[in-house]
């Protein structure tokens, strides 16, 4: 086993992960002060200005509206799923991977009636899928799934899925966790009724809150059907709304300002096209690199985003993903482990503070650590 030296681990190491992710050293010092939750300095001078400028990220066409909730991004899955159906309606998910499983656990695990439409890992979702199963079950009333899946980094086909959606009258759910500000979208054009993600995804803010943009109709109609207290969607909004953007209970201060540095510094990249750019650079050269030292993606090109790819363990009696791991670690490079249920593999995020030296500098302890 790798060796890792005391006063390494007291250096920081680069996370080439899906969230929580690499942040700027101006993120973080965004943390040193603290904020009272009462305060209109905190919510009308950032919390306010967060939600609008969500918002405007979005989409340009009026009748969006947004709201932070506390807890990691699960947590906002679980208030949009216990909000948004009603206590007759019926929820399709549709799965590949364990995102998307995680989707529907959470609908059966507060009573929802649920269907799902799974496809292998390493597929993508489709219209066709879809529209089969919408065709089969007229009591579906909310349509769900993950765009971007970390299970394997499948970007899921966003248009073709919301317009088959929305074309049958039925509710739009979309996890965006992984791909919103990293991946350019109009939630206005493809007619989603909630997208869901995270502070500590392409934002490149740190964990500790989900956020949610809906369209405002959506949300009127959550009104009374929580399964939750602590994840009504809708009165957490209207506690926003009527309070200038005040939380129902203890904001997570610390981190909404980190955001707030964060959604700076994607303005002062160039915004969601720029960044995009930049992952995709990372991605390239990644899976260029790991071609070359003889690793091979399990996604077709295709489908892949550039937010997360997913190797296939080496075919080597020697290979031991402990020891690669701490091997990595021990030169300041963090990866994780593969999630595809039926393969050996890992997976290499590009997201976060990383740009295409980095990528350059993890290839290169790849390849001092090869021991197969």
């Amino acid at each position: 086993m790798w060796y890792i030296p005391g006063e390494m681990m007291n250096n920081p190491y680069l996370l080439l992960t899906p969230g929580p992710l690499s942040t700027s050293a101006t993120v973080r010092e965004a943390m040193m002060k603290d904020w009272c939750t009462w305060d209109d300095d905190y919510n009308q001078g950032v919390v306010q200005p967060i939600r609008r400028r969500l918002v405007a990220m979005a989409t340009g066409e009026p009748g969006y509206t947004s709201v932070l909730m506390q807890g990691s991004g699960t947590a906002g899955v679980e208030a949009v799923l216990g909000s948004a159906l009603p206590a007759d309606g019926k929820l399709l998910v549709l799965v590949n991977g364990a995102y998307g499983r995680r989707m529907a656990d959470i609908a059966r695990c507060l009573r929802i009636p649920v269907v799902t439409a799974e496809v292998a890992e390493t597929e993508p979702l489709s219209a066709e899928l879809l529209t089969r199963e919408l065709a089969a079950d007229p009591a579906i009333s909310h349509v769900a799934f993950v765009h971007c899946e970390t299970t394997t980094g499948i970007l899921n086909p966003l248009p073709e899925l919301c317009a088959v959606t929305k074309a049958a009258g039925r509710v739009l759910v979309v996890d965006a966790m992984s791909s919103f500000g990293g991946v350019p979208m109009d939630v206005g054009d493809l007619a989603v009724d909630f997208l869901i993600s995270s502070a500590n995804k392409c934002i490149q803010g740190v964990p500790g809150f989900s956020f949610v943009i809906a369209r405002e109709a959506a949300m009127y109609e959550c009104e009374g059907r929580a399964r939750s207290v602590s994840l009504d969607l809708f009165d957490q909004w209207q506690c926003m709304e009527r309070q200038g953007g005040k939380w129902r209970f203890t904001s997570p201060t610390h981190v909404v300002r980190a955001f707030d540095q964060a959604l700076a510094e994607l303005e002062q990249e160039g915004g969601v096209q720029a960044r995009h750019r930049r992952y995709q650079t990372n991605q390239d050269t990644l899976v260029a690199g790991m071609e070359r030292l003889g690793f091979r993606p399990l996604v077709a090109s295709d489908w892949q985003s550039p937010i997360i790819t997913v190797f296939a363990a080496p075919d080597s009696p020697d290979y031991d993903f402990k020891r690669f791991y701490l091997g990595l670690k021990a030169r300041g490079y963090v990866i994780y482990p593969g999630k595809v249920s039926t393969v050996d593999c890992f997976r290499i995020g590009t997201i976060g503070e990383v740009y295409q030296q980095d990528v350059a500098g993890l290839l290169a302890a790849i390849e001092d650590v090869i021991f197969w």
